[in-house]
């Protein structure tokens, strides 16, 4: 394969008395103003979709996949009276939209609509919030992927757009005041025009934005203070009477303040001052609060406190419980009902209010729960489930009879039947035990063509859920892993600790291992690996290829963070220097570039097939980290499989995008693989 030009300059800079050099600097700029930079895009671009349009049975991928994703998807009701607000897609179209239903069986009306925004369907409905009569819907545009947002407001009566329009809002929620008078939003200030896609966030901010008014008038509710760097987010307990602020420097955990929104002055009142643990309401009873935490305890825990006092005593309402993780909580109809993760596996416990135990919620299978919508006070409650093998179901439950019955359940075009899932654990590196999923089709026995999908970082744990991707990889005859790697959340604090900073080694040990696993098991081929991961997901998968490219057979890096020295100086890199690891300081400086792909690239060395993919848009991971890295590699001259780019126009880091595209993209990353791992697709 013969790769497009990479001009190669002599930039360098010097860490701590170590020269460091950086050739492919120069793409850094944005391709959409810079003009070397976009014909070398182009060029890489045009490269990879030609490479992938060539290869056999990427259409039937791009057919049968199309196929297993067309099907109804909804999200569980906010519930307003006896009108009942979710998102729908019924099948292909790009974007979902947001539906009102009149009554519990009742007709359906689509309020919102983003398909007729934008004649390439890149324009989609992200963040939104009903006021509390149900009269209007604040809701949160997205354009092309990216992270920025414009907030309008909809009239539900008259299916009018009001005139308010609030501009540069990012990283935000919604939350209305209960008069309905108005709601509360995060913000950035506005950046300089000529960078607002590269440009840094930072001085993030909540502001109240009261309806019929400009947005220059919102009245400033918190900020960030200046010198430290925080994401702002707001919610209003259900009463309406509080405000609840939760301030994180991006990793490692939250401060907390309370509003007493009968206050006047809505002063924020400090609860929790310090960012080394996880802390958040869970209900308010009055002036009696319930908090989640890990505070003392690793798995996490309730905990209650009264505002009223002046001085907050914690007191444990539910201890931390043995080999359970505490993943989410809600106050439904006067109980507590709390998620855990057992094994990267999801249970749901009933509690009384005084921290009883009050039995379980039988759910249906190995899968995923909880986003619990519903109130305090009313018994009807819907959530989520959701697995590997079981359609993503809204669950209708009556909290006092303990009722538990189907809300909306898609019709899939696969009989799932056919398809197997099991849960095996390993051993890393260090001895630790590692669970993982394997999905294939259960008459599936010898070695088949694997995909190993990882992520291992920001305490996010990877839990069972439906995925018509995965399915039509598994139904061609290959098989799907998940690793759930240290750096995650599933096994609590302590697990997501193991894995970020100087122990960030211990995420890719674990890969490596979850490879040598599937190999010395028979699960997968000598060369028929591929290794999968997005985001952090994406430096994983480059970075286990720099220490072991004898182990994989294809590479699938999507959106990842390339450059580890160079990460907090774009967007909001800065606040992934909780889990990384700030580049300014030598020790955290050592240890990045020990396995920045960028910079560890082995020349010389044969290397997977590898396919990375980004977006022109990409305003979260810039697009920059893939150019540098797939320059560096195509340099180094590993082997002969492709090593090539493929970026998307108007997709930003992946939110939002439309479902054409993502069909695309899907095709062109399974055909690679397929290609590359040996998975031959029978006959039709």
């Amino acid at each position: 394969m013969i790769y497009p030009e990479t001009r190669r300059t002599d930039t360098a800079d010097t860490y701590f008395g170590t020269v460091v050099a950086d050739p492919y600097r120069w793409l850094e700029g944005d391709a959409r103003h810079h003009e070397e930079v976009a014909q070398w895009v182009r060029a890489q671009d045009e490269l990879a979709r030609s490479h992938l349009a060539g290869l056999p049975n990427r259409d039937r991928f791009r057919q049968r996949l199309a196929a297993l994703l067309d099907h109804a998807r909804l999200t569980a009701p906010e519930k307003r009276d006896d009108r009942y607000f979710f998102t729908r897609n019924p099948g292909l179209d790009d974007q979902e939209v947001l539906v009102m239903r009149e009554g519990l069986d009742g007709a359906d009306r689509v309020l919102i609509d983003p398909n007729t925004w934008s004649d390439d369907g890149a324009a989609a409905l992200a963040e939104w919030a009903v006021s509390e009569d149900g009269r209007y819907v604040a809701f949160a545009t997205q354009e092309g992927g990216s992270d920025w947002r414009t907030i309008r407001v909809l009239d539900v009566e008259t299916g009018k757009i009001l005139p308010d329009e609030i501009a540069w809002a990012r990283f935000t929620a919604i939350a209305w005041a209960r008069d309905g008078s108005g709601f509360f939003y995060s913000r950035f200030p506005q950046p300089p025009a000529e960078n607002a896609f590269e440009a840094k966030v930072t001085d993030h901010s909540i502001h109240f934005h009261t309806l019929g008014t400009a947005q220059a008038k919102d009245r400033l509710v918190h900020a960030t203070p200046q010198g430290q760097l925080l994401i702002q987010a707001i919610s209003v307990t259900p009463d309406g009477r509080y405000a609840v602020i939760t301030s994180t420097p991006g990793a490692g955990g939250n401060a907390l303040s309370i509003i007493d929104l009968q206050d006047p002055d809505w002063t924020p009142r400090p609860i929790i001052r310090t960012f080394d643990h996880n802390w958040g309401v869970v209900a308010n009873q009055g002036s009696r609060f319930l908090l989640a935490t890990n505070e003392g305890a690793e798995r996490g825990k309730i905990v209650t406190f009264d505002l009223a006092g002046t001085e907050f005593h914690f007191a444990d309402l539910i201890s931390e419980q043995e080999n359970a993780t505490l993943n989410d909580a809600a106050l439904l109809g006067g109980r507590l009902l709390l998620t855990f993760i057992v094994d990267a596996k999801f249970e749901i416990r009933r509690y009384l209010s005084d921290g009883t135990p009050d039995g379980m919620i039988g759910l249906p299978g190995i899968g995923t729960a909880g986003g619990f919508r519903g109130r305090p006070d009313e018994d009807e409650a819907f959530f989520v489930f959701t697995g590997h093998n079981a359609p993503t179901t809204i669950y209708r439950y009556d909290v006092a009879s303990r009722d538990l019955s189907v809300w909306a359940e898609p019709k899939v075009a696969i009989d799932l039947g056919r398809i197997a899932v099991e849960q095996r654990f390993y051993h890393s590196k260090d001895g630790t035990r590692i669970p993982m999923f394997i999905v294939r089709r259960a008459d599936i026995a010898a070695p088949a063509p694997t995909i190993l999908y990882g992520y291992g970082g920001f305490g996010i744990s990877m839990v069972p859920y439906y995925s018509p991707a995965v399915l039509a990889w598994v139904e061609a005859g290959g098989t799907y892993a998940v690793a759930n790697l240290r750096g995650g959340g599933e096994y609590g604090k302590s697990w997501h600790d193991a894995g970020r900073l100087a122990h960030k080694q211990n995420v890719f040990d674990d890969f490596i291992a979850a490879a040598e696993y599937l190999k010395s098991e028979g699960i997968t081929s000598e060369d028929g690996l591929a290794i999968q991961g997005e985001s952090n997901g994406g430096l994983l998968v480059a970075a286990v290829v720099n220490q072991r490219p004898d182990l994989f057979a294809a590479a699938l890096a999507g959106v990842g963070v390339m450059d580890m020295l160079r990460f907090a100086r774009f967007t909001n890199g800065q606040f992934w220097i909780g889990d990384y690891g700030d580049p300014e300081k030598e020790a955290d400086f050592r240890n990045l570039l020990s396995y920045s792909p960028y910079h560890t690239i082995r020349s010389g060395t044969s290397y997977p097939a590898i396919l990375v993919t980004t977006a022109d848009t990409d305003d979260r991971v810039v697009p920059a980290h893939s150019f540098k890295y797939i320059a560096a590699l195509q340099a180094a001259g590993n082997g002969d499989r492709p090593h090539i780019l493929r970026v998307d126009t108007r997709a930003g880091h992946g939110g939002g995008k439309p479902i054409g595209k993502a069909l695309d993209e899907l095709a062109d990353l399974w055909a690679f693989a397929a290609h590359w791992t040996g998975l031959k697709l029978a006959e039709d």
